[in-house]
């Protein structure tokens, strides 16, 4: 079976509904994940937009979820959650899509990590790429979910 990561709030490919949008409601949306691999100690999660004019722009990273868990629940951007990385805003929560007025549909990559770790063990706050880059040598496996945005 493979490892899935999915989201009661919209489908793979679909528009990613209002409330989770940075100029809407600015919640994360729920996500759960299913079979992930043997070995698994730990998760990432990371959200990114390809399609920025600048290209690749991070919107959130929670580490160090732990392996028994297979979701997370909508608004889970709150500090006092999870381990977050700052995003490319400069913060350590959630933002949601928000592309400039005109710039058309984005895609927002939500990937899922398997860790061989229990913990990343950054130091202070770690911006996205920087955990990213830490946890390269730990992935075992990734599942993705994309969904679509465009500002109007």
């Amino acid at each position: 079976m493979a490892f899935t990561l999915e989201s009661p709030a919209f489908e793979p490919g679909q528009t990613i509904p209002e409330p989770y949008a940075r100029n809407g409601g600015n919640l994360s949306p729920p996500l759960q994940w299913k079979n992930p691999p043997a070995g698994t100690r730990s998760f990432l999660l990371v959200v990114e937009d390809p399609d920025a004019p600048r290209g690749m722009f991070r919107h959130w990273a929670v580490y160090d979820i732990p392996a028994g868990r297979d979701r997370l629940p909508e608004g889970t951007a709150g500090p006092e959650s999870f381990r977050q990385g700052v995003n490319d805003f400069g913060n350590a929560h959630y933002d949601g899509p928000q592309p400039p007025k005109g710039h058309g549909v984005h895609h927002y990559h939500f990937r899922l990590s398997a860790l061989d770790v229990e913990t990343l063990n950054p130091s202070g706050e770690t911006a996205i790429a920087d955990l990213l880059a830490h946890a390269g040598p730990h992935v075992i496996a990734t599942a993705e979910l994309v969904g679509t945005y465009e500002s109007r």
